[in-house]
């Protein structure tokens, strides 16, 4: 039986962009899923997954999730956790070239699904890891990474980005352009998040920035402009010094950026009532500058703030759930010692 961690992330910037070619900086927090692998003989898959919906769900399948049981979940969100599961298990067979092998699987997270914080892809890292070094193989970070993003990839039918798999496979922060990927400094960002308990349709939101590209040169030119911010928000942090807390002055610079940031991303229509409230919410209460994070349309928003004001805020205002203080996780997929 093995254990295996993985943090979630939020956008510093960057989303939607990445997915034509233009950089993006997402940041792995201290908000984990946890995958639990036990091996099996019979090539059948258990998955026992206690937070991934409000009342969690036990199923098991054999070698396609169609000979799954009926269980009391709606049946979109079961599809969506199995189809990730599923294609983990199917790297992770093949990383171990062991083709038959069933698993019994454990899943704890603390990250809320569909909300922009990298659930998935935090799953399928931790998954991958763990039945790799449950089976006796050990992969290196980027290998459990590059085979995450075939993992969405798949379920994603080929729109998933390659940030959120290597962002929480890595940790800390994080550039993606296009296939490049690498790791960059960053000092202990203040985070705070902000969550309406809802969730967007990625599928359904990139598809509708894909149309809105394609029928409007300004909104191509909006995309692009999101690149040009996410390389100066680059420059601010390369000229930081990644031991200290940030300066004021670096922060109300970040901060301008991802206002700007989420201006740019309600132009392209991603983003939601909700997250527009808590957005100004967490603004009025001092923040340096709050914007959703990842596909929108509902979820979280993030802010930096070193305060507890935005926070405080946050926890008053209607559309906001959940508000949290989110560090910089500076380590990415690990082994939990059970």
């Amino acid at each position: 039986m093995t254990t295996c961690s993985a943090p979630g992330k939020v956008y510093l910037f960057g989303e939607h962009a990445v997915v034509y070619g233009e950089p993006a900086v997402p940041c792995a927090v201290e908000r984990r899923a946890r995958v639990t692998v036990d091996p099996r003989d019979d090539g059948r898959i258990r998955v026992d997954a206690a937070d991934l919906s409000l009342d969690g769900f036990t199923v098991t399948w054999g070698d396609s999730i169609d000979d799954r049981p009926d269980v009391d979940v709606p049946a979109p969100l079961v599809e969506a956790a199995m189809e990730y599961i599923e294609a983990a298990v199917r790297q992770a067979r093949d990383a171990a070239d062991a083709p038959g092998v069933g698993f019994d699987i454990a899943v704890e997270s603390a990250i809320p699904l569909g909300a922009g914080l990298g659930s998935s892809a935090a799953v399928v890292v931790a998954g991958i890891d763990a039945a790799t070094r449950a089976l006796g193989t050990e992969l290196e970070p980027e290998e459990v990474a590059r085979r995450a993003y075939e993992a969405e990839y798949e379920v994603q039918d080929g729109q998933a980005s390659r940030a959120d798999t290597f962002c929480s496979a890595m940790g800390g922060a994080v550039r993606v352009e296009g296939e490049d990927t690498r790791t960059i400094d960053a000092p202990p960002l203040p985070f705070v998040v902000g969550y309406d308990g809802g969730a967007g349709d990625t599928g359904e939101l990139v598809a509708g920035v894909r149309a809105l590209r394609e029928e409007h040169a300004f909104a191509a030119d909006t995309v692009e402009t999101v690149g040009d911010l996410t390389r100066e928000g680059e420059r601010l942090l390369a000229d930081a010094d990644p031991g200290s807390e940030p300066s004021d002055e670096l922060l109300a610079e970040l901060g301008g950026l991802m206002d700007f940031n989420h201006g740019l991303l309600e132009a392209l229509g991603v983003s939601a009532r909700s997250l527009d409230a808590m957005v100004w919410a967490a603004r009025e209460a001092g923040a340096h500058g709050a914007k959703l994070t990842g596909a929108g349309g509902g979820g979280c928003v993030v802010a930096l703030d070193p305060s507890p004001e935005t926070e405080h805020a946050l926890g008053y205002t209607a559309e906001c759930e959940q508000s949290f203080r989110a560090e910089l996780a500076t380590e990415g997929v690990r082994v939990e010692v059970a």
